[in-house]
């Protein structure tokens, strides 16, 4: 087995951002232990943090330090103080944008599934949701989010261009990705009505002759996130643009339980970047309840993109063992007992360590009350 050095990135962020990427570094740091890798983590500043301590949301010397690492692990980013002053000229999100068109983060990448342990959890009902599982390609640096902007005083305006480049990129992606899964693929446009949907339309038909082996669908996005309630069973891999997706995908978390428990990767020219896809809720900061399974998961991407696919597989065990054995923050712990942050990225650690595989009495025990001393 080939030992690896790896170089991450970590960007805390803002809220429980800290908190979570802790705990995704204690498991990796438990990967590295048992398997003999080494990782080296650089802390660093990005988003509402960034901006108090720096006036900047993103600091050259974080970006410098992306540059240089091979892969990110960010926590979350946002501010109440930014969010609720429509005026501020500095917000932490432009952070993030910038990252993502700096470094060449094109494909966001979001699994979601419906855990059957979780499906109590979900607004949706059992029969609807169980056996959910799929995979959301959204394009990430086009669109809406970077087209051209302006405002007077009455009006505004937000322009969304795509080329064929962009959008031919992320689609072989998600075509390799279908041909790997179910051998399913869905475009979600708006086609009927937007003109770089048709393009976008277009450019998917034109690659599928390369994918003679995926089936491909169209929907509209309205339709779409019906869909999405209606039956998720039908989805496997789900590509669309920059705001679609964004939405879509934080739609389809009602699935998963939390948005607690979704991963997700952003990947391009560059490095990789990996994080949770829920934001800072800055209401639990520091309150040793915020879920940590989403940032543990993504670092789980993580080993994938390093072609440690044993190492990655292992995580997940470790997190299906906690939620089999009900070791969960107070968003899954509805009934019963809940445990702090901290407690379950232990928990997952050691799982980890001991192969993920029926954790003796004594040491759950010691888990349970935080008294474990494992790593």
């Amino acid at each position: 087995m080939d030992v690896l050095n790896k170089t991450i990135a970590v960007l805390p962020g803002d809220g429980i951002g800290p908190e979570v990427c802790r705990e995704a570094v204690r498991v990796l740091e438990a990967v590295g232990e048992k398997f003999g890798h080494h990782f080296t983590f650089e802390t660093h500043l990005m988003g509402a943090c960034a901006i108090d301590a720096t006036g900047e949301p993103l600091p050259t010397e974080t970006l410098e330090a992306c540059f240089e690492a091979d892969a990110i692990l960010l926590g979350a980013i946002g501010d109440p103080k930014y969010d609720n002053n429509p005026a501020a000229k500095v917000r932490p999100e432009q952070g993030l944008l910038k990252l993502r068109k700096s470094l060449g983060l094109f494909a966001n990448v979001r699994p979601v599934t419906a855990y059957d342990v979780l499906l109590p959890h979900s607004p949706l009902k059992n029969d609807r949701i169980a056996g959910a599982d799929m995979l959301f390609f959204r394009e990430l640096t086009g669109g809406i989010y970077f087209g051209e902007k302006g405002r007077d005083e009455n009006t505004a305006f937000d322009n969304c261009t795509y080329s064929r480049y962009e959008i031919a990129r992320i689609a072989h992606l998600a075509f390799q990705a279908a041909q790997n899964r179910r051998k399913k693929l869905t475009l979600v446009d708006k086609a009927n009505v937007l003109e770089t949907s048709r393009l976008w339309r277009e450019v998917v038909q034109e690659i599928s002759l390369e994918y003679a082996d995926v089936a491909v669908d169209y929907l509209f996005v309205d339709n779409a996130a019906m869909q999405l309630i209606l039956n998720p069973r039908q989805f496997d891999v789900v590509l669309t643009e920059n705001m679609f997706g964004d939405i879509l995908s934080d739609e389809a978390s009602v699935i998963a339980g939390s948005l607690g428990m979704l991963p997700s990767a952003s990947v391009g020219e560059r490095v990789a970047l990996f994080e949770p896809i829920h934001g800072s809720y800055p209401q639990a900061k520091g309150k040793n309840i915020a879920n940590p399974i989403a940032a543990i998961l993504s670092a789980a991407m993580m080993l994938e993109h390093f072609e440690l696919y044993q190492e990655a597989e292992l995580m997940k065990q470790a997190v299906q063992e906690a939620l089999d054995k009900k070791i969960l923050t107070p968003d899954l712990a509805a009934s019963g007992v809940a445990y702090g942050t901290e407690q379950v990225g232990t928990f997952i650690a050691y799982c980890v360590l001991d192969g993920a595989v029926d954790v003796a009495l004594p040491h759950k025990v010691n888990m349970e009350v935080g008294l474990s001393t494992i790593i």
